[in-house]
């Protein structure tokens, strides 16, 4: 049996490094879906929202480079173009969104879909014993759900 370099089993670690790879691909579409938003937010609400869309695209670069090495950490290759991101991501880009109401629904939709493929990495990671990838995803999944929370209230 091959193991990689921190000792996991290669075969089992590639379903991971998919897992990995289409979260990445997500993440990366997310990120500028941020960007987009706080660049282009207008309103009465333009302060509170330009600023939080900084904070949360800080956050998802954070995720994105996190995601990747674990990626390289699993001796395997993240997804590293635009056109791997689009082919591989559930999140849509969201262009020319003008209303602020409808970036926020679209920040928490992008959320919820990042979330959902965190729980599934994590209960994979878990069956296999990759307590590296559980952990990352634990503290993602976590933090989400604050943020889908706090979104969520805005949108009352």
């Amino acid at each position: 049996m091959k193991r990689t370099a921190i000792g996991l089993e290669i075969e089992e670690s590639q379903v991971l490094v998919e897992k990995l790879n289409e979260l990445l691909a997500n993440y990366q579409i997310y990120y500028q879906n941020l960007r987009n938003f706080h660049w282009n937010v207008t309103g009465p609400n333009f302060f509170e929202l330009h600023a939080k869309f900084e904070e949360l695209y800080t956050a998802a670069n954070l995720g994105v480079d996190e995601t990747a090495e674990r990626i390289l950490t699993l001796g395997s290759r993240p997804y590293s173009s635009y056109q791997e991101y689009i082919d591989n991501a559930e999140i849509k880009e969201a262009m020319e969104v003008k209303d602020h109401i409808d970036m926020v629904e679209i920040v928490r939709n992008d959320l919820n879909i990042l979330l959902k493929l965190e729980r599934d990495t994590l209960n994979t990671a878990n069956e296999l014993g990759d307590e590296g990838t559980a952990s990352l995803m634990s503290d993602y999944i976590m933090a989400k759900e604050k943020v889908v929370w706090m979104l969520s209230a805005y949108l009352r």
